[in-house]
């Protein structure tokens, strides 16, 4: 419950624009370091129902005309050097960039 009241604020946060480098780096972590079982359930169970999986670590799911299923995850080496960045970089890098995201950067 107390995971569902942070994400709340979190979306808060997202769309009044004031998203900080906490939360950038707390969802790169979970990106990297977050277990893909319940991607690997939603293949496997025919019967998984998807409001209880955490499906944020898939990217696309695809079944051919064959019955084969192709699953891709987020590249986590990719949020690892993102991670590492944001860790080894000053604050105006991120605040760039996530002015950029809001739409509050300058145009070029």
């Amino acid at each position: 419950m107390e995971a569902k009241k942070g994400d709340k604020e979190l979306q808060k946060r997202i769309r009044s624009g004031t998203l900080t480098r906490e939360d950038v780096a707390r969802r790169l972590a979970e990106l990297a370091f977050g277990k893909a079982n319940d991607c690997v359930k939603l293949v496997l169970d025919d019967d998984a129902k998807l409001d209880g999986l955490d499906l944020s670590l898939l990217t696309e799911l695809k079944r051919n005309d064959k019955g084969t299923l192709e699953v891709r995850l987020v590249d986590r080496l990719r949020a690892l050097e993102q991670l590492a960045v944001l860790a080894q970089s000053s604050g105006t890098d991120l605040e760039s960039f996530l002015q950029a995201m809001q739409g509050n950067g300058e145009p070029e």
